[in-house]
């Protein structure tokens, strides 16, 4: 059996550590500043380390305390919300959210606001990035992952579809389209101005880039120009160019689900009735998860905030 100091000690010394002060600590937990240095001083001496330095004010941890401190905090963490999850009909706790840099920052993080007050107990922890994170190995809880098909292996629930467009702000191009929304460039003058393009896994041959635009085009008009050799500026993250497309430096191929505010507000324009389909956003999270209550939770309001937003 593992040998561990008292759980009273330990959370004696997380307090104390979290509020760098005996008297908040003691406040907090009901008991005398004596009792916590009495505590602290027990969990020292299991240690062999001191973990605080009392002289001179304020109160500071040691290298030793500041070692320890993220894993005591971590674990006391990871038992609330274990427990929280194991009762039933609850939603509190917290959920490990990963989903792409491009989404987190375009369409979820926007929402938190409505999240907090729909749910103010449970907590989000957001990790936009492009990796696929572990779900069997616990390295999230939820993935929202961006795929032609729904990933094997999950539970999958598809949470939207997005088309590309070819869009532009109208301090590019000026005041032609403003007027008249049904208006659309030929691919001729699309050439005219700057073109910005994403940079898309070589393995995906059906990428919504240029190339693949204008292959579509030239299956419906006689004159195309190699717009993909035409681009101006390329950019790996979806998201610098979509800023760069808002800010009027170039014509972009933009999912239309990461840029809905933009074309709702006219910040962004559609500039051709050409589209390319897109992928579908999708729900994952590993069947028989102890956080299941709070896991459907996030599910229905994810899909909700999409319904609203048609």
């Amino acid at each position: 059996m593992r040998k561990l100091p008292p759980l009273t000690e330990l959370r004696a010394f997380e307090a104390a550590a979290r509020h760098l002060s005996f008297k908040r600590a003691a406040a907090e937990l009901y008991v005398t500043p004596t009792a916590i240095s009495h505590q602290i001083k027990l969990l020292e001496r299991y240690c062999g380390r001191a973990l605080f330095r009392r002289r001179p004010r304020p109160l500071k941890l040691t290298t030793a305390g500041e070692q320890l401190f993220p894993v005591i905090r971590d674990g006391f963490q990871t038992f609330a919300d274990v427990l929280a999850t194991m009762r039933p009909g609850t939603t509190g706790g917290r959920l490990r959210i990963t989903a792409t840099n491009a989404f987190a920052a375009r369409w979820l993080v926007p929402r938190l606001p409505n999240w907090r007050t729909a749910h103010p107990r449970l907590k989000l922890d957001i990790l936009g990035t492009d990796a696929v994170l572990d779900l069997a190995a616990g390295e999230a809880d939820i993935a929202i992952r961006y795929a032609r098909r729904p990933p094997p292996g999950n539970h999958c629930i598809e949470l939207a579809r997005d088309t590309f467009r070819v869009v532009a702000s109208p301090k590019l191009v000026g005041e032609r389209l403003v007027g008249d929304r049904g208006k659309s460039f030929s691919p001729a003058e699309l050439a005219k101005y700057p073109l910005i393009e994403t940079e898309w896994p070589s393995t995906d041959l059906d990428a919504p880039n240029w190339k693949r635009w204008q292959t579509t085009a030239r299956r419906r008009l006689k004159r195309v120009p190699d717009l993909a050799r035409l681009q101006s500026l390329a950019f790996r993250e979806e998201l610098h160019a979509i800023e760069a497309a808002i800010s009027g430096q170039g014509i972009a191929i933009c999912s239309d689900v990461l840029v809905a505010p933009e074309l709702a507000s006219g910040a962004l324009m559609q500039v051709s009735k050409l589209t390319l389909p897109g992928y579908g956003f999708y729900l994952l999270y590993r069947p028989g998860h102890p956080k299941l209550t709070s896991i459907s939770a996030f599910c229905g309001w994810a899909r909700s905030m999409h319904s609203e937003a048609k």
